[in-house]
């Protein structure tokens, strides 16, 4: 769904997130040179950023893939629960990050590297805007291993929820919950609960 923001106005409010000044006020001062962007906060860690994501609801989060106080993996879903419209782009130094692919399987549309252009950083926050993904020669959201969905169910399987207690807490029926678990199961090639939580560390996942 695109972000009320772009179809009312035309304007494209991002949230700026990262724990370098530098880095922030440079990004800052880039998207300042774009008329249809307007930076509609900044934060310097992953709370910060829920904060402001729940009180501005940007069409567009850059998230720094990590932060003082936790990984985009850990970020994005809490991003997500507070502003479901809200499409979150991975800004990193470090695209070959283990980060990179549970962060992606978390919700985030793609990736964009530091060293970007203001012209390119522009661009990439466009097509996040409108389309709902960036490529961008890195990997996206369609290169994670596991759906957003799946990667919940993944996540709450790691620390020893049951199904039943993982469908109250993501609000899914038992059998759904079944469901993607073993569509879990068998894009990691697991057989079993132990199996999958183990393939998934090794992927990078957990």
């Amino acid at each position: 769904m695109a972000a009320r923001a772009v179809l009312s106005t035309g304007v494209i409010r991002v949230l700026v997130v990262d724990d370098h000044p530098v880095v922030r006020d440079g990004v800052v001062g880039q998207l300042g040179r774009h008329s249809d962007i307007e930076v509609a906060g900044h934060a310097a860690d992953g709370a910060g950023a829920v904060a402001a994501c729940a009180r501005e609801r940007p069409d567009v989060v850059l998230l720094d893939l990590r932060l003082p106080d936790g990984l985009a993996a850990d970020v994005v879903p809490r991003l997500r629960a507070v502003s479901p419209s809200s499409r979150v782009l991975l800004f990193t130094a470090f695209p070959e990050h283990s980060a990179v692919a549970p962060s992606l399987a978390a919700g985030a549309v793609g990736l964009l590297v530091k060293d970007a252009s203001g012209v390119a950083l522009g661009d990439a926050i466009r097509e996040v805007a409108r389309r709902g993904s960036y490529r961008g020669g890195v990997p996206s959201a369609a290169d994670a291993p596991l759906t957003p969905r799946e990667y919940d169910v993944l996540r709450l399987v790691a620390t020893g929820h049951t199904n039943g207690e993982i469908g109250e807490a993501l609000r899914l029926s038992p059998n759904t919950v079944k469901t993607y678990l073993h569509q879990v199961m068998r894009k990691l090639e697991a057989r079993n609960r132990a199996q999958v939580i183990t393939n998934a560390r090794a992927h990078g996942l957990l």
